[in-house]
């Protein structure tokens, strides 16, 4: 697959506790030269980062990250303040706890809350899938397509594990219609890029590939 095809797919994205607007910024201005789909920022820099790049570049945020486990109300709200602020897509947190208690339909209802409120915006939903059963995932892949989400997303990249290339087929082999996959955390080579793509997702949650791409182009790209 041709490099310029899967940068289109990347959420080029930084999320660490000590991130400061001048890593942001530039993050920004990488996505912007290699083309990626969008940036993944935390939601403290999504005004000014969305006054910086104004509509050369998507800008996405999280919700009820890393843990998932605020209340539905505060997630509503930091959905409708980041897109006040500029958000063009919103990657929320579930609550890992309710799976557990196989509180599906609460689940469910907090997806369609939010997306309510993201309107035409993407909403993207991060299951955390090394902490999930298979049977887990599988219902959480029912309950992000009946809930009218856009995406199913693996991982926040804070837990205990990243995308794995099973679920990714699993994904695939579960969601309804009109639901893409994005796969986040560990993602760490073109080779590994390209092969989740080809498995089936649409949008893949990663810093790693922009740098590689970076110091294989040092001269410009």
């Amino acid at each position: 697959m041709d490099e310029r095809k899967i940068l289109g797919h990347v959420d080029h994205t930084l999320l660490t506790q000590t991130a400061t607007w001048e890593e942001i910024r530039q993050i920004c201005d990488d996505a912007i030269a290699y083309g990626t789909a969008s940036v993944c920022i935390p939601p403290s820099y999504v005004k000014q980062a969305k006054e910086y790049v104004e509509d050369k570049m998507a800008v996405c945020t999280v919700i009820g990250f890393p843990n998932g486990y605020m209340t539905t109300a505060v997630k509503e709200f930091e959905t409708k303040d980041a897109l006040a602020n500029g958000a063009d897509e919103i990657d929320m947190v579930i609550n890992i706890g309710w799976v557990k208690d196989g509180k599906f339909d609460s689940i469910e209802e907090e997806i369609r809350t939010l997306k309510a409120a993201c309107g035409d915006k993407i909403l993207k939903v991060i299951i955390e899938t090394c902490l999930l059963t298979e049977e887990e995932k599988v219902k959480m892949c029912q309950a992000v397509t009946n809930a009218g989400a856009d995406y199913i997303k693996t991982s926040t990249g804070f837990s205990t594990a990243g995308a794995t290339f099973e679920d990714i087929k699993l994904f695939s082999e579960n969601i309804g219609q009109g639901v893409k996959i994005k796969a986040a955390g560990g993602i760490s080579s073109m080779d590994d890029a390209e092969k989740f793509l080809n498995l089936g997702a649409d949008r893949l949650g990663t810093s790693r590939i922009i740098k590689l791409v970076k110091s294989e182009h040092a001269e410009g790209y």
